[in-house]
């Protein structure tokens, strides 16, 4: 793999069929609440590598009639999988947001992408500017037992091409560092919802009681989980 290449000639999407459709819903909650309790109520929104669309398409459904939703993505296939999705307020576009000339938004939604980007400090300035809002989504692929599996952190870059790994004070550091304020965050516990390996299956148990113990520790050492951010 190198580069954007494997967006572009669609290798990830023969990795990954359904592009993580499956998990949309499920983000789209989390955001949901992340704006409820933060009292937001954004009339634009934009998601910054939209994959398949279904995320605003969930949260279209759920917000205010008058709100407006436009995806970028630099994977063709991701936009001839969201395009289906699109409507008169949901637009999405082939392209790199960063390039785009395009109005200032309320809410930008960034799930899942930094991990995948070269130069993530580079990304990350690029969009501060852009929007008065802006929610990230992070997984957190450094744990205690992905250090210690040997293999555990080169299959995340062979099947999902996650470049970087965060634990979650490294995430809300590069943040910090690259200029936003972090406003409010909080775990999301993909891998209770969402485990398809034996070993997967048999760690959401024990990942599941030491979360409701102690989150803080489930993340650091079992791992599976991911950091929702909300920052300006």
């Amino acid at each position: 793999m190198s580069g954007q290449t494997i967006y572009l000639d669609g290798e990830y999407l023969a990795m990954n069929p359904g592009w993580h459709v499956e998990e949309c819903a499920w983000k789209a909650t989390y955001i949901l609440r992340m704006l409820s309790q933060n009292h937001l109520s954004p009339q634009t929104i934009c998601e910054v590598g939209c994959g398949t669309g279904e995320v605003l398409k969930q949260l279209q459904e759920n917000l205010e009639s008058q709100c407006n939703f436009w995806g970028y993505d630099i994977s063709p296939q991701a936009v001839e999988l969201a395009k289906t999705r699109a409507n008169e307020r949901l637009q999405f576009k082939l392209a790199d947001f960063r390039r785009e000339r395009v109005d200032f938004f309320d809410l930008i939604l960034v799930l899942d992408v930094i991990e995948h980007v070269e130069d993530y400090f580079d990304f990350l300035r690029q969009l501060q500017d852009r929007a008065r809002h802006k929610i990230f989504h992070i997984p957190l692929d450094l744990s205690v037992q992905t250090v210690l599996r040997r293999n555990a952190l080169i299959k995340r870059r062979k099947m999902y091409a996650h470049l970087h790994y965060f634990t979650k004070e490294t995430a809300l550091q590069t943040l910090r560092d690259t200029g936003y304020e972090v406003l409010d965050c909080f775990y999301t516990p993909r891998s209770l919802y969402f485990a398809g390996s034996s070993a997967q299956k048999i760690l959401r148990l024990p990942r599941k009681l030491c979360f409701a113990i102690h989150e803080d520790f489930a993340a650091r050492f079992l791992g599976g989980f991911s950091l929702l951010v909300l920052a300006k």
